[in-house]
């Protein structure tokens, strides 16, 4: 009696055994080849893995012989396919990007502080729209920001037509001039004019309005424009613009 309920024991755990299978992938970006760490995967609302360090992931005690997995990963499109199993071997998963999300730039600077402490609105010009400006007139940079709120072109120099930027009524020589986050030159050096900085090397313009002294110095009492230039690239490019004046 105890031999045949042993048979029987072991009849059920053979079944019970065969009638579960494993779903293994590993999951890759599909341009460079490197693995996504923590990509999701899932077969129903309640089973699912999450992939490791290799991208590799393991869902276990499937009792279905065709499942459909479900893969998605923040910033790539989501894959769905239909699989039989058992497998024969680690099935591959390449995701695509997602070409839906918009492009976002962040700009740091050198010193280390807490959003909280640091509670400054920050206005940006971007390359589309510097762009479009500059086709305008791209003697200068002053038709830039001369259109932002808030800020006054004043001119110093009938001669030469150097120009002073104005943020919130005070004086030019209140404005700090910074050149991706490093001052360049402030209001007090007069014979200096943003017109010798070119239109097109700039790749956004980010304008603070207000007191920032404490950050960036005392040239900052009314605000401060930051000119952030192209990130240098290995392959040459040229940009040339020609514009003409005259006298009628």
């Amino acid at each position: 009696m105890k031999q045949f309920a042993c048979v029987v024991l072991g009849l059920l755990w053979s079944v019970s055994t065969y009638a579960q299978h494993t779903f293994k992938a590993q999951i890759i970006d599909a341009e460079s080849g490197e693995p996504l760490l923590g990509a999701t995967a899932k077969i129903s609302p309640t089973q699912g893995a999450v992939s490791d360090a290799e991208g590799n992931l393991e869902i276990t005690n499937i009792l279905s012989e065709e499942i459909t997995v479900e893969v998605s990963f923040v910033g790539y499109e989501e894959w769905s396919q239909v699989i039989s199993l058992p497998q024969t071997k680690r099935l591959t998963i390449a995701l695509e990007h997602d070409e839906h999300l918009e492009e976002v730039i962040i700009t740091a600077t050198r010193s280390t502080r807490t959003i909280d402490d640091l509670p400054t609105r920050v206005e940006a010009i971007t390359s589309e729209e510097l762009d479009e400006k500059s086709m305008m007139r791209s003697a200068n940079i002053a038709m830039l920001l001369r259109e932002s709120t808030g800020i006054q072109m004043q001119q110093t120099s009938a001669s030469s037509g150097n120009q002073s930027i104005r943020i919130q009524g005070l004086d030019g020589r209140y404005t700090q001039l910074l050149k991706d986050g490093f001052p360049i030159f402030g209001g007090f050096a007069g014979g200096l004019s943003i017109m010798q900085i070119p239109p097109l090397d700039l790749r956004q313009v980010e304008v603070i309005k207000g007191s920032n002294s404490t950050l960036y110095g005392g040239g900052a009492i009314a605000g401060l424009v930051n000119l952030v230039t192209h990130t240098p690239e290995e392959k040459r490019r040229l940009r040339l613009m020609v514009d003409q004046t005259t006298a009628r």
